[in-house]
């Protein structure tokens, strides 16, 4: 698989990227040797780049799978700390957890505005420190919203931008709106043209556009200044496939079946306490007649990213 350049960080990239989200709790809950051979998988068919982060806990899956030497990929994890302290302790957990002495790119993770950004200076403080003294290679910031990529985009500092884009423009937000495809565009060009390397992120909306899955590969992967897609594997079948679809391989007329792959909230376990509204980062879910919670389908990514917050599991990725 033919390897780009993460913009001016010097690392070389293939065009997608192993999310491990999928195989973790948030999501599939593989066990760690049910998970550990679907990455393994990825890595043996050339896939050299593995995206992560703390809040994932998927540490020992990569662990796992690097444990020997036999492959060497390119790590992106991300933490939501805000403090220095708490910046510096991630760093730690993610070089003591996956056994790596340097981590590739550390970002702070879905930061949802300029606000955001400020209040966790000092995380972003201690991530400049560490790339300093060579524990990590390239930082940056994940997003879901336009403004904070455009600031991103304009930012010495950053090394890498990681922003929600797809086809349809699903899940891109602006303040406490929506955002537009066109205005993410603008910024991952600004981004690009500022030597930033750019790693794009829910490319398939998160399942809801698998009735143009080709069309929505294809998009992501000829955007300028995207170097890689980062794509969530739950199966070696779904692996196989998405090298297919990049070797131009796959038959036109392909479409994954991840139908049942739905973020659900059990009503009769729900406590309305919110927690899981609050935590959505695409606003996905509202709160029905009856003073519970509820999914928009309409809305939602399947990120899993509500689950880890409910106090009494009622939430469930089937």
């Amino acid at each position: 698989m033919k390897k780009r350049q993460l913009g001016s960080t010097g690392i070389p990239v293939t065009p997608i990227g192993f999310g491990v989200l999928t195989i973790g709790r948030n999501q599939l809950n593989l066990s760690l040797e049910e998970g550990a051979a679907v990455l393994r998988h990825g890595l043996e068919r050339g896939i050299s780049l593995l995206d992560t982060a703390q809040y994932y806990e998927t540490y020992p899956y990569i662990r796992e799978v690097l444990r020997g030497g036999a492959y060497d990929p390119v790590i992106v994890t991300k933490s939501y700390q805000s403090s220095y302290l708490g910046m510096s302790e991630a760093i730690e957990e993610a070089r003591r957890e996956m056994d790596r002495d340097v981590i590739d790119v550390f970002l702070l993770h879905e930061v949802r505005s300029e606000t955001d950004f400020k209040e966790r200076a000092g995380a972003w403080d201690c991530l400049i420190n560490a790339r300093e003294k060579g524990w990590i290679k390239a930082v940056g910031v994940s997003t879901h919203h336009v403004d904070v990529a455009e600031a991103i985009a304009i930012n010495l500092e950053a090394d890498v931008l990681f922003p929600l884009i797809n086809l349809a423009g699903l899940g891109i937000r602006k303040g406490n709106g929506s955002g537009t495809r066109e205005e993410m565009e603008a910024a991952i060009r600004t981004a690009a043209d500022n030597g930033q390397g750019v790693l794009a992120m829910k490319v398939f909306g998160g399942g809801l556009l698998l009735d143009r899955y080709q069309d929505a590969y294809r998009y992501a992967s000829s955007l300028y200044g995207i170097a890689s897609s980062m794509v969530g594997f739950g199966s070696i079948e779904e692996v196989d496939r998405m090298i297919e679809l990049v070797e131009g391989a796959l038959p036109n007329d392909y479409f994954p079946d991840l139908s049942s792959k739905r973020i659900r909230i059990d009503q009769s376990d729900c406590i309305a306490c919110y927690a899981c509204k609050d935590r959505c980062p695409n606003a996905a879910i509202f709160i029905n007649e009856n003073g519970l919670a509820e999914i928009d389908y309409d809305c939602c990514l399947s990120c899993g990213y509500c689950g880890p917050v409910c106090p009494v599991r009622a939430i469930i990725l089937l």
